[in-house]
């Protein structure tokens, strides 16, 4: 996993032209104004997921963990945590959904990492990761999510 500021994007460049599209198009675009929704960027390999919402407690969630899919999850507007931790020996509390690639664990997060605005987080299929909890009280997040293909 890698949690950064928009900023330093250039950095993960190396790894590969998806990722270049993807950091490109969360630099370049005005989220301001663009509607809650799907965004293809390049069919199913890169396409974005905008939303926004009220964070919530972390005892009311699962960490969940993708296969098909790298998530780089880019924070536009307010601030949340994340709890993360390695994916190595758990179980699934909920079976992998090849439909909605995911699955869900009920382990709790080993780190949480604040995210603000400008910065994001990526999370690979290795990486179990909560995302939307607040951090000291419920704040309300816009959120774009970049789902780039394996």
């Amino acid at each position: 996993m890698i949690i950064d500021s928009l900023d330093n994007a250039h950095l993960y460049y190396r790894l590969g032209l998806k990722f270049i599209k993807a950091f490109e198009y969360l630099a370049q675009t005005d989220f301001s104004s663009l509607e809650k929704g799907r965004y293809e960027i390049d069919g199913t390999n890169i396409f974005a997921i905008v939303n926004e919402y009220e964070t919530v407690d972390a005892a009311t969630e699962q960490m969940e963990a993708h296969k098909k899919y790298i998530d780089i999850q880019y924070i536009v507007k307010g601030e949340e945590l994340v709890g993360h931790d390695f994916l190595h020996q758990k179980t699934p509390s909920k079976a992998y959904s090849d439909a909605d690639d995911y699955m869900l664990f009920a382990e709790r997060p080993v780190f949480f990492s604040k995210l603000e605005q400008n910065s994001f987080g990526v999370f690979f299929p290795t990486d179990l990761h909560m995302p939307n909890l607040m951090a000291d009280k419920p704040s309300m997040v816009k959120k774009v999510v970049i789902k780039i293909s394996v």
